[in-house]
């Protein structure tokens, strides 16, 4: 097996700056808990670790896939109050998703015993703040979609990023790694949208970050494999987008 390479792990201290330079940073899962003040309110993300084993499969992958399943919601934060939206159709300009862009595409919602629970609505609330600290906004409003991915070996390989590398069309874009079972591939790739340099690592930390400018960067995962029979990789995203939701008129 081919060995992994690590992440440039981005002291807590200094992921600010390393956003405003380089418009991408990595957080272990100790960095994670500090910038967003899980310690001292006693919450702990490995709490919501069991949704995943409830997520739907992903009914409108064009190469006829069935190795991912996902939910989906929205949110508003504005002056630090979270806001839950109705739940609406995720939806991607062509330009940004050749692959599944264009479609109004209607996952099944993240359950409300995760969308209620404290440590999920510090999670929303505090990643928003993060993102006002490199960037802020003039209404002081962030509009976040939360994925939840599990992406399996029951095709034999699974594709985080079908569509290839990309970009999502926000402003930020997070992606929290929650478990690798039982795969190899999975590397993260992470290139300059307007120049040659790039990255690639793999994220293996339970609950590390890849937080990422999404107008300055654009990325991708490689697929993976089982090991033996079966193996997973499950993934939280969350986006964010000044404005509104993309797709909004």
């Amino acid at each position: 097996m081919l060995e992994l390479i690590p992440p440039p792990i981005t002291p807590p201290q200094d992921i600010i700056a390393t956003m405003r330079q380089l418009g991408f940073g990595v957080l272990s899962r100790a960095g994670v808990n500090q910038v967003l003040g899980l310690n001292e309110q006693g919450l702990d993300l490995s709490q919501l670790n069991d949704s995943w084993n409830h997520l739907a499969r992903d009914a409108y992958l064009k190469d006829g896939g069935r190795y991912r399943l996902r939910r989906h919601a929205c949110f508003v934060v504005r002056r630090g109050e979270l806001t839950q939206v109705a739940h609406r159709a995720h939806f991607q300009p062509v330009q940004y998703n050749a692959l599944h862009g264009g479609m109004h595409r209607w996952f099944q919602p993240i359950s409300p015993h995760v969308n209620t629970s404290a440590v999920w609505q510090q999670l929303l609330r505090a990643t928003a703040q993060l993102c006002s600290e490199v960037s802020p906004v003039h209404d002081d409003a962030w509009y976040i979609e939360a994925h939840q991915f599990r992406i399996d070996t029951t095709d034999g390989i699974g594709r985080p990023t079908p569509e290839g590398a990309h970009r999502d069309g926000v402003d930020f874009v997070m992606v929290f790694l929650l478990n690798r079972d039982g795969i190899k591939g999975g590397e993260t790739r992470v290139f300059d949208a307007h120049g040659t340099h790039g990255e690639r690592f793999t994220l293996t930390e339970p609950w590390s970050l890849l937080w990422m400018d999404d107008v300055r960067v654009v990325h991708e995962s490689t697929p993976i494999q089982p090991i033996d029979e079966y193996g997973c990789r499950d993934t939280l995203v969350l986006t964010f987008r000044r404005g509104g939701f993309l797709g909004d008129i």
